[in-house]
């Protein structure tokens, strides 16, 4: 499978099946500390500080425009909670993975 974190977001419309369950197994193995809770993608992220915190929030909020996939963010002084899920469809798609894989090469930065 290529690299999830090189490929692009493709715009999402209500209407669209979202994963099954085994099509979201699945996918979850190309990506490394992730779960799936509720419906949703949720990796927690540890920091030293409350500025790398941030710094990895800000990123964040720049590659999500640039992708128009927006994730739920709990943020604290050193860590942050991420959580993907397409609300369009209710569930998982591939763009919720592309972000994962984002995050994640954002992090190893």
């Amino acid at each position: 499978m290529e690299d999830l974190s090189r490929r692009k977001c493709v715009p999402c419309e209500g209407g669209a099946a979202p994963y099954t369950d085994e099509q979201a197994r699945e996918m979850l193995r190309s990506l490394k500390g992730w779960i799936i809770e509720n419906n949703a993608l949720v990796k927690v992220y540890p920091f030293t500080n409350y500025y790398q915190t941030m710094a990895f929030v800000n990123a964040l909020a720049w590659i999500s425009h640039r992708e128009d996939h927006h994730p739920d963010l709990e943020v604290s002084y050193n860590k942050c909670r991420v959580r993907y899920s397409t609300h369009a469809i209710g569930g998982l798609s591939e763009n919720d993975f592309i972000c994962a894989a984002k995050c994640d090469a954002l992090k190893s930065l």
